[in-house]
């Protein structure tokens, strides 16, 4: 009976294949948005969360709020360095996007001032040269490490080291420059120019430190370091709490996480809506098929076919036209996927649990929005439906 119900619900689909790709179509679009958005929200954030990991557990991350109390300054970092044995190393920063020159050719780049520490902070490699050392703080000097895609940008190749830079003004000795990354990365240093912290602050106008890194003395002490970062600027900042903030990377995952799953429900219920009103016009077609084909469920009925019977192949034929839809939309949604990654890079994830819920929804919104329409043809009295002309 279940097969022979399969059939005949394919032979009413294809009978009518325009009507029943409309039927399909609000099916179709709903699984598209519930699995493109959650895929694009999860590849994102899945992306971001390696680059985060990455960085290793033991950064730690301080922002001075609040310059009523003053900012840090760089004796400060030192003696937070010598205070607390939880803390490696500290290293202020101070970034800006400016604009590199050399010859004719320019790319607007991302400038940090920072200190030697810096590089056991962040782990960099270089490809040639050397990093920062303590002379170049300490006097200022305009020298600069620079990414593999400035270099490229500026000088088409990488033996770049002793060559000049100009960048707001000032002209900088390349002393360095960072291995290639190959990606878009928190880490990268592709697109950086790293100078000395101090030549930093005469080229921005800038005095003192509002934002500094510094890593644990190992992973297991992050949580004590953080601790102790908090007491150091708590003796700072006059015991004011909002005066500034250390943020660890475990902190900043939780937050992606709970960003995402916030994220993923919004998305998924504005995408849910979509998914309903394609039920509803599941219910509509099969309520105008149902009206069609009365005369057809009286005979039926007249030479012995069973309410359930009736009810079970109008069920079925919801069922097949809102999964088929979800097939459709999900095949659909890999391709469109595909095509945002390939044209505007963006990461996607496209899990079993998406494509499950997809299809789950899609069979939930059969049965649902089916049960109406087959009741109605199963309660018919075969005496009225065939004096249906």
């Amino acid at each position: 009976m279940t097969v022979q119900s399969f059939k005949m619900a394919f032979s009413s689909i294809t009978s009518n294949k325009l009507r029943s790709f409309l039927t399909m179509l609000g099916i179709i679009i709903g699984v598209m948005s519930v699995v493109v958005l959650i895929s694009i929200v999860n590849g994102t954030t899945s992306s971001v969360t390696s680059q985060i990991e990455d960085m290793g557990s033991n950064l730690l991350t301080v922002n001075v709020r609040d310059t009523r109390y003053g900012s840090i300054s760089m004796s400060d970092l030192t003696e937070i360095e010598d205070e607390y044995d939880t803390i490696a190393h500290t290293a202020p920063v101070l970034t800006s996007t400016q604009t590199a020159k050399a010859g004719t050719n320019t790319y607007s780049a991302t400038i940090t001032g920072t200190t030697p520490s810096m590089q056991s902070i962040k782990e960099t490699e270089l490809a040639s040269g050397r990093y920062l050392k303590t002379p170049d703080i300490e006097s200022g000097t305009a020298v600069a490490v620079i990414g593999y895609t400035v270099a490229d940008e500026l000088f088409s190749r990488q033996d770049v080291v002793g060559e000049k830079v100009n960048i707001g003004g000032r002209t900088f000795k390349i002393i360095g420059v960072f291995t290639e990354s190959g990606e878009t990365s928190l880490l990268s240093c592709d697109t950086s120019i790293v100078i000395p912290y101090t030549t930093a602050q005469h080229l921005l106008l800038e005095t003192g430190v509002t934002t500094f890194y510094a890593s644990a003395a190992s992973a297991g002490e992050a949580d004590a370091a953080e601790e102790d970062l908090n007491a150091a600027m708590l003796e700072r900042m006059r015991n004011d709490e909002d005066a500034f903030s250390v943020s660890n990377q475990s902190a900043i995952l939780e937050t992606m996480e709970s960003v995402t799953e916030s994220m993923s429900l919004m998305l998924g219920g504005i995408a849910g809506i979509s998914l309903l009103v394609g039920g509803i016009g599941i219910m509509n077609i099969m309520l105008v098929s149902v009206a069609e084909r009365t005369r057809e469920i009286g005979i039926r009925k007249a030479i012995g076919a069973s309410r359930k019977r009736i009810l079970l192949q109008f069920l079925i034929e919801a069922l097949v036209v809102s999964v088929l839809g979800g097939v459709i939309g999900l095949l659909l949604s890999v391709g469109l996927l595909e095509l945002i990654q390939y044209a505007a890079d963006i990461a996607y994830t496209l899990s079993g649990n998406v494509v499950l819920l997809a299809l789950g929804f899609s069979l939930l919104v059969g049965v649902v929005f089916g049960i109406y329409p087959a009741n109605k043809a199963a309660g018919l009295k075969p005496i009225d439906a065939l004096r249906t002309e």
